[in-house]
């Protein structure tokens, strides 16, 4: 889906492409891109995606990927489907909270509480980065910063509640 939806703003090479992973959606999906070629090379094989030679200006000429009409139809089908698909997500405290029987309850309590300044830390830099996106005008970068920032304060409330409750 991500990569036909990057196809789907408009044709971009290789490069555009990795770029605008890495700058953009990586800082909200957590997405570390090493090759975007394979993929491509994938996704034009499913005859979802397709590339032309494009010579901009005085530039040296280079592979240009598009989305095709069945790539269209497909990338419309998986955002749909993505958007009532309701995997749990996966946070990395998780596996911590099922151990954490195992250390003593003041260790904890410190841990927990430097996890609850990190997270105000992650809470105040997406509220400074929502408000940069409204002035942008990207409304589909703002709701995704305004769900990690709920997710956020979520975990925040959990863990004061948690040390609370900590023997």
């Amino acid at each position: 889906m991500l990569f036909l939806g990057l196809l789907k703003e408009g044709p971009k090479h290789g490069y555009d492409i990795k770029r605008k992973i890495k700058e953009i959606i990586s800082l909200f999906a957590g997405i570390d891109v090493i090759s975007i070629y394979y993929p491509l090379k994938v996704l034009e094989k499913k005859g979802l995606v397709a590339k032309r030679a494009a010579r901009p200006g005085r530039r040296p000429e280079r592979i240009v990927y598009y989305l095709t009409p069945e790539g269209e139809n497909r990338f419309r089908g998986l955002l749909n489907k993505s958007l009532l698909s309701f995997k749990r997500p996966q946070f990395s405290l998780d596996l911590s909270l099922y151990f954490l029987r195992y250390l003593p309850a003041a260790a904890a309590r410190r841990r927990l509480r430097g996890r609850i300044l990190l997270l105000k830390k992650l809470a105040r830099s997406l509220r400074q980065l929502i408000n940069s996106l409204e002035n942008k005008k990207q409304p589909s970068q703002v709701y995704i910063s305004e769900h990690n920032l709920q997710m956020v304060e979520a975990e925040y409330k959990f863990l004061q509640r948690l040390i609370r409750s900590l023997p």
